[in-house]
C-alpha cells in the first residue's frame, strides 16, 4: 500500500492500527502504574515518562523489523494464526491473579521494569500492527505515530472505557481476526499454492476471520465462565 494521504483505503489502514493499539495496549497503563507504585510523586512522574518512552522506541523498533520481514514465505500464515489465537484470548475472562509486577523504589529500576515488562507482552501488538499495515513502512510508521500520543496520555481512560463497553474488545477482537484473515489469504507461500484469486478474496478471508474469531472466542468464554460457576458452587 502507497502512502497517498488522499486515498481511503490508507485512512482506513491508520484507523485500524489505532484500533489495535488502543484495545492492545491497555494492560500497559497496569504495567507503569504497578511498576512505578512505590515511587515518590516526583520520581514517579519521570519513571512514567521515561519507561514509557523506552516501551515505546523498543515497540517501534520490533513492529518495524516485524513489517520488513513480514513479506517472507509463511511468515504471514504464522503470525495470522497467532492473531487469531491472540484476538481469541482477548475476549476470555481474566485471570484473577493479575498481574505479577514488582514494584521498585528507585527510578531507573521502574524504568526498566517498565521496558521489560513491555517488551514480553509486546508479541501481539508488533504482529496485528504489521500485518495491519500490508508491508508498507511509511503506513506503518505514520499510523504509530498517530497511536502512541493516544495511548500514552488516555490510557486509563481507554481501561475505563473497556470496563464499562465490553463491546470495545468485542470490535477490537473482531479487528484482530480480520486482520489475521488477510494475513492468512496473502501470505507468499499460501498465493503460491492458490489459483489466481479475484481482489475482493482478502476482504473475504479478512470477515470469515472475524466471524471465527468472535465466535470460537464467545464459545471458550462460556465455557469457562460456566466452569467457575461450578467451582464457586
Amino acid at each position: 500500500m502507497e502512502l497517498n494521504l488522499a486515498s481511503a483505503a490508507f485512512w482506513v489502514a491508520v484507523g485500524q492500527i489505532i484500533l489495535i493499539d488502543i484495545v492492545l495496549s491497555g494492560d500497559n497503563a497496569v504495567v507503569i502504574a504497578l511498576a512505578c507504585r512505590n515511587l515518590s510523586p516526583e520520581q514517579r512522574r519521570k519513571g512514567i515518562f521515561w519507561g514509557v518512552a523506552g516501551a515505546v522506541g523498543l515497540r517501534v523498533v520490533l513492529t518495524v523489523f516485524a513489517a520488513l520481514v513480514m513479506n517472507l514465505p509463511w511468515l504471514k500464515f504464522v503470525g495470522g494464526l497467532l492473531l487469531i489465537w491472540i484476538a481469541v484470548k482477548l475476549m476470555l475472562p481474566e485471570e484473577e491473579e493479575g498481574h505479577d509486577i514488582e514494584a521498585s523504589a528507585h527510578l531507573w529500576g521502574a524504568v526498566k521494569t517498565i521496558v521489560i515488562a513491555d517488551f514480553v507482552m509486546s508479541l501481539d501488538n508488533v504482529i496485528a500492527v504489521a500485518g495491519a499495515a500490508h508491508g508498507s513502512l511509511l503506513l506503518l510508521l505514520f499510523g504509530l505515530a498517530v497511536s502512541i500520543p493516544l495511548i500514552v496520555w488516555s490510557s486509563q481512560l481507554i481501561l475505563r472505557w473497556m470496563e464499562r463497553w465490553p463491546w470495545i474488545v468485542l470490535l477490537g477482537a473482531a479487528l484482530l481476526g480480520y486482520v489475521a484473515g488477510q494475513m492468512l489469504m496473502t501470505d507468499p507461500g499460501v498465493t503460491a499454492l492458490l489459483p489466481d484469486m479475484p481482489a475482493w478474496s482478502g476482504k473475504v478471508a479478512g470477515l470469515v476471520g472475524a466471524i471465527v474469531v468472535v465466535l470460537l472466542g464467545r464459545w471458550l468464554e462460556q465455557r469457562i465462565l460456566a466452569r467457575q460457576d461450578v467451582t464457586i458452587v
